[in-house]
């Protein structure tokens, strides 16, 4: 059975960081491409940052563009998101996401974060993050 566990939310003042870690088991980790997405209440999950099962190819949605950075240590079956710089609007919910896709590397990121969270295979269960002065 799969299990997919997110870690590292908490409160951070405007302009600082956290780093989001996820581990996942049960599951051939290096088949999958895999995602952060994150909620507020009354919106839609929205795909924020996604990495290739291989290759490491990445897609980032524009707003945390050169503030946020993914990366996957498959040895140890692990993703992360770096946040810095963090504003008041990326105050959310932070879910790990994991897919398969028969798609070419290169585009396997776009395909998770901007398709429907529908078609994700496995999600955590979440990490609230709030950045509030």
């Amino acid at each position: 059975q799969a299990q997919v566990r997110e870690s590292g939310g908490g409160l951070v003042q405007p302009g600082g960081s956290l780093r989001l870690s996820c581990t996942v088991s049960g599951l051939t980790f290096v088949g999958y491409t895999m995602g952060w997405f994150r909620q507020t209440p009354g919106k839609e999950r929205e795909g924020v940052a996604c990495i290739s099962y291989i290759d490491a190819f990445t897609y980032y949605t524009d707003s945390v563009k050169g503030r946020f950075a993914i990366s996957r240590d498959n040895a140890n079956n692990t993703l992360y998101l770096q946040m810095n710089s963090l504003k008041p609007e990326d105050t959310a919910t932070y879910y790990c996401a994991a897919k398969t896709t028969p798609l070419n590397p290169k585009d396997a990121p776009q395909n998770l974060c901007g398709g429907a969270p529908a078609a994700v295979k496995y999600w955590g269960q979440g990490t609230p993050v709030t950045v509030s002065s």
